[in-house]
């Protein structure tokens, strides 16, 4: 199905809607703001550079930072954590408004191009999962992303996202599944929900209600720094025998 016919049928879907759960309506309204095009404040993403290891956030609106300037972006309050904890990586935003795992796909390699990356956080798979597509296809695609950032000597750090609750209990389960498996797979470690704590709650997200607003952003460098800290705190020990 086209993102043009996507489009039409989550508009004409909202027309006639009352209520919808709220993970389904995180995922309809993130889809929409990508097909409408909205300007995004840090949509685009810087690439790695020579010098201090790197961590790439590599993802979609949710990493670019939509609606938000730089500094509030996820990936700019991690520095900010980073800088404060004494843990000496520079954090680089690789965030594309509307990407999908494909989109991921076709730019891993010259995103990780250029500079020492200790960590890659892969935040890929809601416009995926909102436009019905095949689990086993988005879970082939960040397969492939999380082996070539491996054969590039970075760890990953995968992020999971929710199907809408009305997909079916298969459909939901397939995309719980997905992210579980990988990780296992790949032997990678796992953000459970990327929006845990965030998603559905209004003060928390922007006037789309999908994207959070810079006191969402917060809980979500939260709940990513909860992982990431470990991974570099385990680097660095290695790295100082």
């Amino acid at each position: 199905m086209s993102v043009d016919r996507t489009c039409q049928l989550l508009n004409s879907y909202h027309r006639t809607v009352r209520f919808w759960p709220s993970c389904l309506l995180f995922l309809t309204l993130l889809a929409l703001a990508a097909c409408k095009g909205g300007p995004s404040k840090a949509s685009s993403p810087a690439m790695p550079a020579n010098g201090v290891a790197k961590v790439v956030a590599f993802g979609d609106s949710l990493t670019a930072g939509y609606g938000l300037s730089p500094e509030e972006s996820y990936p700019e309050l991690l520095q900010k954590r980073l800088t404060a904890d004494g843990l000496n990586y520079e954090v680089v935003n690789a965030g594309i408004s509307g990407d999908t795992s494909a989109g991921g796909v076709r730019r891993i390699n010259w995103t990780l191009e250029g500079g020492d990356v200790k960590v890659i956080i892969v935040e890929l798979g809601a416009n995926d999962i909102l436009r019905g597509l095949d689990i086993a296809e988005m879970k082939e695609n960040l397969s492939t992303i999380i082996e070539h950032a491996k054969k590039r000597g970075a760890q990953v750090l995968l992020a999971g996202m929710k199907a809408p609750t009305n997909s079916g209990i298969d459909y939901c389960r397939w995309t719980d599944e997905a992210f579980i498996d990988l990780a296992k797979e790949h032997n990678v470690a796992l953000i459970p929900f990327l929006l845990d704590r965030v998603a559905g709650i209004p003060s928390l997200n922007q006037a789309d209600g999908i994207h959070p607003n810079p006191a969402g952003a917060r809980i979500v460098a939260d709940t990513v720094y909860r992982y990431l800290k470990p991974m570099l705190e385990k680097t660095d020990k290695v790295a100082s025998k």
